[in-house]
């Protein structure tokens, strides 16, 4: 395995290639957007103490951290592009991959990358489409982004409108991206509470949508309280015009975590956060405010909760959740403080704001998620630098569990779990943060391993292009997707699936 000791590298941006034509020109009438907090996705500043900031000066100073904005890493990582943002100028999200190309959401619209060199990414279209957070994903000729904030209709010129209207709109939009250079806006569909995430789970001649969404309120009369489940959105292949709502199946009969004051510090359940599937066993795994739950999908349009837990000591915030490949384990991550705190400090410690890692035990319906421990990066963060576990994907090594994971301003983390009780970390991308005085919000959103390469959406900073060069990854680079979306697990070593 290679050394970890820090190799400084000044940043370095690439050029953009000039905005493809189609829908951009067409939509710059667009308003802003305006986000439900995540918790955490916005960009806030907040000033900090004076005691804080000569604290956090003294650390560069000192070399305990990166300077504001330089680059340190690994020595078995590279870094080989980055592109900033362009005519789209939100908040970066998410992302989703189809052969040579990358799909980068963005609070504002998306934009799609062709990655064929993955040295000189390119950007092929923008498309401006307010409607926060806009995660997104592909299947086939279709790509599906999430609206979680209240507009004034479902087109991309729309405005921002309080959720108290019921003529306002939230859910999902769906484009056709059979031309890359031109995408087309084809349907939108309203869902309750609106799309914070979704999570795709394809058949072969429909796409089923699992809609994430949370918080509702007794005055915004499509988000009404309970909100105890997830919508589901069945959209035909061939005629997404006709997509709907088929279900919205209640997860939590029990009203699921009641939050403070039983539980303090942690969020009360009202929906899911995100929601993971593995298809090739039928089981999803979601991230949901204040729980976390393993659920039966054989019958995508009505999923069954096999087993639910809770951590009201260290978690504050179920976000997210990835399987291993072997699905018997499943890493869940804390938001604590909504991704715009730090938390990557001695004072908040290795347990809170850290993936929890859980074995899945037993067979069938009697299957149980049982802890075995906590996984955070190994290196404190600024008191200005907003750092908490996000988004990440699975690297595929036969007979490992390795993730590639986005920390915020923590950066990229490469780690091992394949003892769930002792997880390390093998490599490391960060940049320095953004300011030494004022907590600015940035930094990576979502890291995924694609075709031998991690592929990083920076909320402030662009699209980043890593290459990791390890005896312990080295041989995920002869495994090869013809597509990714990385709440939608593959099986990596079904050669069928490739």
């Amino acid at each position: 395995m290679s050394s970890l000791h820090s190799t400084r590298v000044r940043r370095r941006r690439l050029g953009v290639a000039a905005a493809a034509a189609g829908l951009f020109a067409t939509l710059l009438a667009a308003g802003p957007a305006v986000a439900t907090p995540d918790p955490g996705d916005g960009q806030a500043k907040e000033k900090i103490s004076s005691s804080q900031a000569a604290e956090v000066k003294s650390a560069i100073q000192n070399g305990e951290i990166p300077g504001v904005d330089e680059i340190v890493h690994s020595s078995n990582i590279s870094h080989l592009a980055n592109v900033p943002k362009d005519l789209i100028k939100g908040t970066n999200s998410d992302l989703a991959f189809q052969g040579n190309y990358a799909f980068s959401g963005n609070y504002d619209g998306f934009r799609i990358f062709d990655i064929s060199n993955p040295k000189a990414p390119k950007t092929v279209a923008q498309v401006l489409c307010p409607g926060s957070q806009n995660d997104i994903s592909v299947s086939g000729d279709l790509l599906f982004l999430s609206t979680d904030s209240s507009r004034s209709d479902n087109s991309c010129n729309s405005t921002s409108q309080s959720a108290t209207e019921k003529s306002s709109w939230e859910g999902m939009k769906i484009f056709d991206i059979s031309d890359k250079r031109n995408p087309k806006y084809v349907a939108a569909v309203e869902t309750a509470c609106g799309s914070h995430t979704h999570t795709l789970v394809p058949e072969r001649k429909d796409v089923y949508i699992y809609v994430s969404s949370y918080s509702p309120s007794a005055s915004f009369p499509d988000c009404q309280p309970p909100h105890d489940g997830i919508s589901i959105i069945k959209v035909p292949r061939k005629s997404p015009e006709k997509a709907a709502v088929v279900n919205f199946p209640v997860l939590f009969p029990d009203g699921g975590n009641p939050g403070a004051p039983t539980n303090p510090g942690v969020s009360a359940t009202t929906g899911c956060h995100d929601i993971t599937v593995l298809p090739s066993k039928d089981l999803a795994a979601g991230a949901c405010m204040g729980d976390g739950i393993l659920f039966d999908i054989k019958d995508p349009e009505r999923p069954r909760v096999i087993d639910q837990v809770q951590d009201n000591v260290n978690f504050a915030f179920w976000h997210s959740a990835t399987f291993n490949q072997g699905a018997n384990k499943v890493v869940f991550t804390d938001e604590l403080g909504g991704g715009g705190a730090a938390t990557c400090n001695a004072e908040i410690g290795p347990n809170r704001g850290a993936d929890g890692i859980y074995d899945i035990v037993g067979k069938g319906d009697k299957r149980k998620l049982v802890f075995r421990s906590y996984y955070k990066i190994p290196r404190y963060q600024a008191d200005t630098e907003n750092c908490v576990a996000h988004n990440g994907s699975l690297i595929p090594v036969k007979g490992r569990d390795i993730m590639v994971q986005s920390w915020y301003q923590g950066g990229v983390s490469v780690w091992d779990f394949t003892n769930s009780s002792k997880p390390k970390e093998i490599a490391y991308f960060e940049r320095g943060p953004i300011s030494a005085e004022t907590m600015v919000g940035g930094g990576t959103w979502s890291s995924y391993y694609y075709n031998g390469h991690i592929y990083s959406n920076d909320m402030v900073k662009g699209f980043d292009v890593l290459k990791l060069d390890d005896r312990l990854t080295d041989p995920a680079k002869r495994v090869r997707m013809s597509e990714l979306n990385v709440q939608t697990q593959p099986d990596y070593f079904d050669r069928s699936g490739h």
